[in-house]
């Protein structure tokens, strides 16, 4: 079963410096962090932050191309995690009928935001990655500063990571 899920936020690994986009149910119960490409999280932001530019990107060429020949994304789904890689689909719709397009999830996301399309995810992903999550962990700082970074991200909301690179 597909859930939908909304973007939570841009990141920025901080060990990798590689960029996570990070999405999260509707209810803000669960999230799944997808590590991507640079140019991709900056497509991203660019369409978030709503940032015109005087020549189409990729993104917004596919769109165009879509849109000339009567197609439209009707939703972008999050399918799979394999061997460490992230899938994701595209729905096209042409004539009533519906095409299921393999996609990077980067790609598909950022696409689904320029045409106001849905994400999903697959509930079954989420789940995995949630008891994942829970799993215990080795505790390796047992000081104070240890104890600061704890109170630190209890603290941290939503706006901390609000579409920022």
């Amino acid at each position: 079963m597909m859930i939908e899920v909304k973007i939570f936020g841009l990141a920025l690994d901080e060990q990798s410096q590689v960029p996570i986009l990070i999405l999260k149910d509707m209810e803000e119960k669960r999230v799944l962090p997808i590590w991507i490409g640079a140019m991709e999280a900056m497509s991203i932001s660019i369409s978030l932050n709503k940032i015109e530019m005087a020549r189409p990107l990729t993104h917004d060429l596919m769109i165009k191309v879509l849109e000339t020949i009567g197609a439209k994304i009707t939703k972008v789904a999050v399918v799979d995690l394999r061997e460490g890689t992230y899938y994701a689909e595209l729905y096209i719709e042409k004539d009533e009928e519906v095409y299921v397009i393999d996609s990077r999830p980067s790609d598909a996301i950022a696409l689904a935001i320029r045409c106001n399309a849905p994400i999903f995810a697959n509930e079954q992903l989420l789940e995995d990655l949630e008891k994942h999550l829970k799993k215990d962990h080795e505790v390796v700082l047992k000081d104070e500063e240890a104890e600061k970074w704890t109170e630190f991200l209890e603290k941290v909301g939503e706006e901390d990571f609000k579409y920022k690179m």
